[in-house]
């Protein structure tokens, strides 16, 4: 789908014979409980940091503060750098741990990544749910940032490579389905938790994101690891076996050609850091980093971080707060459901373009109705309004769950040459988790000083990243993941510009370029 007159043309590339085989099919749903992990962690903060009990422990100053009836202003309640650093040191752990998930994922592989990931969960858990001061809180944070720096490189490049072409967007898209899933299992837990008498159900909560954890962890034991990268550390017989039993025929010759081409090209590369700042990867790059800018900047995860806390904010009991987030959460899982079901149909742009419209929309809805409603000194919202808060709320996260969601992590992890792939999936991670450190941090301070504009903040910045897309991000849907550069690149009106013979000629690798047909196709498509 072009959704627009300026989008490169997918005619699609070579079609590998591949079936929908049982391993595939599992191998995926073990490795996309990453996100479910990831999902619970933002889910579950917004919950504990608006539990009482909680705040009495580790921020006694918000939890006076949520008490006192004469306050400067219903905005400011829980306006606190301690507690948004609770939140967001997860996500600052998370940038620096891809740094060293980057080197895993190329020299161990896609599983062992995953399998470091789930025991930094583990960990992590075990700090959280057993912490007496907050140092305990915030090393357990840490240690589940560094789970979610190494998940979150690992999981979407093994989702991609290890899918068949024809629905790798979909199979893709079960990473952000397990978010949003976790999200919403975080939000039914702090609903009940919240009941508990004794002032221990923030531990459970907490505790509770063991579950996603172990999941994780054995499901990396039990996984193969992907065709791509057994090839890309010399293990080609190995990577032949696994390319037949997951592609369930034995006529896989011309895909694992193009594997051992692309591989061969990869290793002509001695610094894929440095390699993603020449000329013809800069298109993938650029869009990369400006998915993941614009995906934190649609609002959404200031939206899931503090969904309770914002409720309540809004005049909310804290019953109704729990139970409208867990609502949200509940539309966040059903329209990743549609993504998954529509994403290799309609394409990756039509979603995108379609999606900036509705959020456009309600967030506009939602800072009309909080001016009007919610002033500084008064947050009774009637009945009318809340509903309309609470639907437009849930139009924003459905638009954003069919499409920035996931497609902010399918994009980048398709569209990177082999030679650059891991390097150019950890610069993606790490730009999302900078980016999300920032909104999460700053959140609760923007709240208080923009008020109800901040809707309207989110809401320019939807416009903006909608016209991104217009203009500049490709379709790359039913295209070869190895073939992205002569179907999409060198195709697109701009960034062919950058599909430079003559310089990828100078560094080295020209000959492919120019004279090589080796095995019955282009490797131009490998650069």
């Amino acid at each position: 789908m072009a959704g627009g007159g300026l989008a490169a043309p997918a005619g699609g590339g070579t079609h590998f014979e591949a079936k929908i085989t049982p391993i595939v099919i599992i191998s995926c749903i073990m490795a996309a409980t990453g996100g479910l992990m990831f999902g619970y962690d933002v889910g579950v903060s917004g919950g504990v940091t608006s539990m009482d009990h909680f705040l009495k422990k580790f921020f006694p100053t918000v939890y006076r503060r949520t008490q006192e009836d004469e306050l400067e202003s219903n905005y400011c309640k829980y306006d606190n750098q301690g507690l948004q650093l609770f939140t967001s040191s997860l996500y600052l752990a998370g940038l620096t741990s891809t740094f060293f998930a980057s080197y895993t994922t190329r020299r161990l592989g896609r599983r062992l990544t995953m399998l470091i990931a789930g025991v930094f969960f583990i960990i992590g858990v075990i700090f959280n749910a057993a912490a007496v001061n907050i140092e305990m809180l915030i090393i357990g944070r840490i240690l589940l940032g560094c789970g979610v720096g190494f998940a979150n490189q690992a999981v979407p490049l093994f989702l991609s490579e290890i899918a068949p072409t024809r629905i790798r967007g979909g199979l893709n898209i079960l990473f952000q389905l397990n978010v949003t899933i976790g999200i919403l299992f975080a939000s039914l837990v702090n609903y009940f938790t919240a009941k508990i008498k004794g002032g221990w159900g923030w531990r459970l909560s907490l505790g509770l994101a063991g579950v996603p954890a172990v999941l994780l962890t054995v499901g990396s034991l039990l996984v193969v690891d992907t065709p791509n990268s057994l090839i890309e550390r010399g293990r080609l017989e190995e990577g032949k076996e696994v390319l037949r039993k997951i592609r369930g025929t034995d006529k896989i010759e011309p895909e694992y050609l193009e594997l051992v081409e692309a591989s061969r090209v990869a290793k002509q590369v001695k610094h894929p850091f440095r390699n993603l700042l020449k000329r013809r990867n800069r298109p993938q790059l650029i869009i990369a980093m400006a998915l993941q800018i614009f995906q934190q900047f649609t609002g959404i995860n200031a939206i899931m971080f503090y969904a309770p806390v914002l409720f309540n904010t809004l005049g909310f009991k804290d019953d109704a707060a729990l139970y409208s987030a867990a609502i949200t959460g509940a539309v966040n899982v059903v329209s990743t459901v549609v993504s998954i079901y529509t994403v290799d149909k309609l394409g990756r742009r039509f979603l995108l373009l379609e999606a900036g419209v509705q959020m456009f929309f309600s967030q506009v809805v939602i800072a009309i109705v909080l001016g009007i409603k919610v002033t500084d000194h008064s947050s009774n919202l009637h009945n009318s309004y809340a509903i309309l808060v609470v639907v437009m709320v849930c139009t924003f996260v459905s638009a954003f769950a069919w499409s920035w969601g996931p497609l902010g992590w399918l994009i980048p992890s398709e569209t990177f040459p082999l030679e650059t792939r891991s390097a150019g999936q950890s610069v993606t991670v790490c730009v999302n988790l900078l980016f999300t450190f920032v909104i999460a941090q700053a959140f609760l301070s923007m709240l208080c000083h923009f008020k109800f504009g901040i809707f309207l903040f989110f809401s320019g910045w939807v416009l903006i990243m909608s016209v991104f897309v217009l203009f500049l991000v490709p379709e790359t849907k039913n295209v070869p993941i190895e073939e992205m550069t002569d179907k999409v690149w060198k195709q697109h009106w701009l960034w062919k510009r950058y599909m430079d013979d003559e310089e990828a000629r100078e560094n080295g690798v020209g000959n492919e370029l120019k004279n090589g047909h080796s095995n019955g196709f282009d490797p131009a498509s490998q650069l």
